[in-house]
């Protein structure tokens, strides 16, 4: 079985895809944006090595956030910004997922039951941090819609710091837990239900859900022991925050229709397995998770969101003792790309001789 990408498997089956399945128009151009993601189509550039004459041609990525290429230097630079902000205290992993019963709502109404979720999550927390240790505590939550399946599964990944401040003070959270899970779930619970059945008063429409059994259920708040220092939480920011459903690194191949790709098997100890699947249904799952335009995934609350974070942890600095960050230096994406991988993209692969711009490349007509 040959390897793939996403990207051969949109070309080789999407358009056969598309004339069977009547997609929205989001999800139509996150198929053509990765399907022409570094190719002629979107033109590039031309550079010439002024020692050996060795020409090299490079085409534009699509930069479209659902694309498993274009998410590497967005990251490293968003994780960057967010280093010069961690503060020399705990931080605690927490996860906040849906039941079951409610995804067919959320497939139906993505932008309202996401939205839902996520003021769900960071009003407990908020709340928690006020009642137990009278605090305003920080974090970022990130959405993830997807298990190792592809299939529909929406949770929020949160990092959320060991303690919070009260009237200029720092206080700080218990070593090794932050808040009891039980807590946590029926707050988290009871906030998510209460907005869901205001929705329902407001007109959204119900996909079957009996709200009396979802108040009986217990869901599912799983929360870590704190990161073992601040590079913990950098390489934690690392692996989730840009992630999307799959990276082209865990398929497999693709042969006669089929595409093959990794998983982990939690049911299993987690043991890597293959998973092969029909080329139309590995569409339709990854399609799944392609985001309402506009939509913000990352969100980041308490003293860090956007509109306190510069004057809350200046304060927050000065109370825990730590040390102002070194500004950050605007940067090319050639020398970011430098500084993380060691590729300097102006020398040339063949003598190392200078590489210059020769000419634009605009694509076809």
């Amino acid at each position: 079985m040959a390897r793939a990408e996403v990207a051969d498997i949109f070309r080789t089956h999407g358009s056969s895809y598309r004339e069977t399945h009547k997609l929205p128009l989001n999800q139509l151009r996150t198929m053509h944006a990765i399907e022409i993601c570094r190719t002629a189509e979107l033109g590039g550039h031309v550079d010439e090595c002024e020692e050996c004459g060795h020409v090299k041609i490079s085409y534009n990525s699509c930069r479209n956030r659902h694309c498993p290429k274009c998410q590497f230097l967005r990251k490293e630079k968003w994780i960057e910004a967010r280093g010069r902000e961690l503060l020399p205290i705990s931080y605690f992993h927490v996860v906040f997922t849906l039941p079951d019963e409610l995804k067919s709502l959320a497939l139906r109404n993505r932008e309202v039951v996401y939205n839902m979720l996520f003021k769900a999550a960071s009003e407990a927390l908020a709340q928690l941090a006020g009642k137990r240790l009278g605090v305003q505590i920080g974090f970022i939550a990130v959405l993830h819609t997807w298990g190792q399946n592809l299939l529909d599964h929406p949770h929020l990944h949160c990092v959320v710091s060991g303690g919070g401040l009260s009237q200029r003070k720092w206080v700080s959270s218990k070593r090794r837990f932050l808040f009891p899970v039980k807590v946590m779930s029926r707050l988290f619970r009871g906030k998510f239900l209460s907005f869901l059945k205001k929705a329902y008063e407001d007109g959204l429409q119900s996909a079957g859900e009996d709200l009396r059994s979802l108040y009986a259920k217990e869901w599912v708040v799983y929360s870590k022991p704190p990161f073992n220092g601040p590079e913990n939480v950098l390489g934690y920011l690392g692996r989730y925050t840009h992630r999307i459903a799959i990276t082209n690194h865990r398929i497999v191949g693709m042969e006669d229709g089929l595409v093959s790709f990794l998983r982990k098997d939690y049911a299993d100890g987690n043991k890597q397995k293959v998973m092969t699947l029909d080329a139309a249904e590995f569409i339709r799952r990854f399609l799944l998770h392609v985001l309402p335009d506009g939509f913000v995934k990352i969100r980041h609350f308490g003293f860090l969101s956007n509109r306190n974070r510069t004057a809350c942890l200046k304060i927050c600095r000065e109370l825990l003792g730590a040390a102002a960050p070194e500004p950050g230096r605007s940067e090319t994406w050639q020398e970011s790309l430098m500084k993380i991988t060691g590729i300097d993209l102006t020398r040339c692969p063949l003598c190392q001789g200078r590489m210059k711009r020769k000419e634009l490349y605009r694509g076809p007509p």
